[in-house]
This record gives C-alpha cells, structure tokens and sequence, in this order.
C-alpha cells in the first residue's frame, strides 16, 4: 500500500510534465487571443482559432505535441460540460409558445436542409451534419460538440476547424446585418429579438445585435438563442445514439454501453441543478467564466492541429452549403414570424 502512492505520484508529475508545455501554450495564446478582441474588438474564438493556426508547426513534433491535444480534446469537452450553467429550465419555459415552436422546428430543419444540400453537394455525411447543426444550434459550440460524438476520420478535424471558423464569420455578418433585417421587416421589438435569436449562430453576436437595437430586444434575444442552446442536448443525444447503433452493429458488446458521452451527462445535470436555483451566482458566474476560459484554450489546441493549406482543399463546396444553411434558417424563421401575426 505504501508503494503505491509513490508510484501513482510519480505517475501524475509525469503526466503533467507530458501535458504542462503544450496546454501552458495554449494558454497563452488564448489570453493573446482574449486580449486583442476587448482592445481591438472581434469574437475572442475566432482569434484563438486563428493564431493557433498560425503556430501549427509545433503539434507536428516536439514537446507541445500533448498538450495541444489534451487541449484540443479534453479541456474541450470539459468547457462543453460547464455551458449548461448559462441556461435554466425556467427562461426556457419564459419564452412562451412560438419561439419554442420555432427552435423545434428550425433546429432539426435546418440540420435536414444541411445533409440534403450536403449530400447533393457530394459532401461527407459527417460534415454535412456537423454544418447544419453549428447554423441550426448555436455555431462554435454546437459544432465541437456534436463533432464529439461523430465516427472520426481524417478529414474530421480539418472539417471542424473549417465548420468553426465558417459559422463564426457569417455569425459576425448576420450580427451587423441582421438588425437592418427586421428593420427592413418592420418587425416589432419581441418579432425582432426571436427572429435574432432564432437566426444568428453564436451567442456573443446574438447578445451584440440585440441590445444593438433595444434592452428588450436583447433579452428575447438571449433567451430565445438560450433555448437553441438547450437543443444541443437532444441533438447530440440523437446523433450519439445513432453513431452507436451504427457502431454496434459490428459488435454486440457495444450495445451494453451507455451511448451518452460524459461531457453531456454532466450538461444535463450542470442544467438541471442550476434550474433548481441552488448554485450560488458567484458559482454560476465563476463556471461560466471557467467554461469560455476552457473553449478559448480548446480553440486555440485545435488551431494548431489545422493549417491553411488544409482548410483551402477544402474546396468552395462546404462554403456554399454554410451560407445555403444560413439563407434557410433565416428565411424560414422570418416567413413563420409573418405566418403567426
């Protein structure tokens, strides 16, 4: 018993000596990342994104190589876990009727319409639901998560970094555009906010367009994108599902196997415990900072894991059903808008 805690310690110190110089990295390239966007402006995500890429080099070889991939993996799914303290069962329920009935309907449309388009697109199923669910659901987050729980291949991590930094630009169009939208669509305040809600893919955008235009907008527009954010859950539940049905035909013992990744199940329960409103703010607040701390750091791992030759052979294929996503959602969250007045 006495040799074996010695061993286990020696263990860890060799884990994180392992892990340490690569995830210290990230690190501070996700607080350059952090810094350039509250002085310069621009979505902290996108700058981790892109200056991980530009040190790709160092997950070819050397002593980083673990770290960035503890990043890029663990600390990922991790941040995913600690998202579901931004939402409660009650600002769900608070939206009312038809921005609810907008989020069931769109959401799955929207990832249909992308795996339609994709497939005549001749794109891989993976990446064709990997696109409509970021568009469909809540842009960066939905597409690491749900790229979690999809088979692996070696175009998936290309097909996320390009997913990523795809939904997060046209995010940050619709941010600017989207207001002069429903302007143009003389929409009133609340029509205003579902529709910006239900339309622009990040949650950042969506707050930044919103109070834009007025505080009331702002708050039907955070709580009805906080709803499409809940829609991740069953999403991923249902693609997890199928991802091991379509696995466990090959092996029975896998059908004994809970199909639920842990990062979801703590989610689900991170939601429903802030639902019951016993986390202390100053914990909620602290797990939220935690988790976008956790997204910039994974960002910028799986920068450095792309490179921009890889994501230019990509072709314009995956640009157009993207933009074909956003043009879809946006339309059918605006005609259905005008259906129910």
């Amino acid at each position: 018993m006495q040799k074996q805690l010695p061993l286990s310690t020696d263990a860890a110190k060799q884990w994180l000596s392992v892990i340490m110089p690569g995830f210290m990295l990230c690190l501070v390239v996700g607080m350059a990342s952090k810094f350039v966007s509250e002085h310069y402006g621009g979505p902290t995500i996108l700058y981790a994104l892109l200056m991980g890429m530009s040190l790709n080099y160092l997950s070819q070889e050397g002593r980083c190589m673990a770290g960035i991939q503890f990043a890029a993996k663990s600390v990922l799914r991790f941040g995913i876990a600690l998202l579901g303290a931004r939402i409660t069962f009650e600002q769900l329920l608070g939206l009312g009727f038809t921005p609810i009935a907008i989020v069931i309907v769109g959401v799955p449309a929207t990832i249909l319409f992308g795996y339609l388009c994709g497939q005549w697109l001749k794109l891989s199923k993976s990446q064709s639901i990997l696109s409509g669910a970021s568009v469909g659901i809540c842009g960066a987050s939905a597409a690491l998560a749900v790229s979690a729980v999809l088979p692996e291949d070696k175009d998936s991590e290309r097909n996320l970094i390009f997913t990523v930094i795809g939904v997060t630009a046209l995010s940050t169009v619709a941010m600017i555009a989207y207001p002069l939208v429903v302007t143009g669509l003389n929409l009133t305040e609340t029509e205003s906010g579902i529709f910006l809600g239900a339309t622009i893919h990040d949650v950042a955008q969506v707050v930044g367009a919103g109070y834009m235009m007025s505080d009331d907008v702002g708050d039907v527009a955070t709580f009805t994108k906080l709803l499409r954010v809940a829609a991740l859950v069953p999403v991923v539940v249902v693609i997890s599902l199928l991802v091991a049905r379509n696995n466990g035909g090959a092996k029975k013992e896998g059908a004994s196997k809970l199909p639920l990744p842990g990062f979801l199940v703590a989610f689900i329960i991170i939601v429903t415990i802030n639902s019951t409103g016993y986390i202390p703010q100053l914990v909620l607040d602290g797990m939220t900072e935690l988790s976008r701390w956790c997204l910039i750091i994974a960002m910028v791992g799986l920068g450095m894991k792309a490179s921009f030759k890889e994501l230019s052979e990509l072709g314009w294929k995956p640009i157009a059903l993207m933009v074909s996503e956003t043009v879809f959602l946006a339309a059918l969250v605006a005609i259905w808008l005008f259906a129910v007045r």
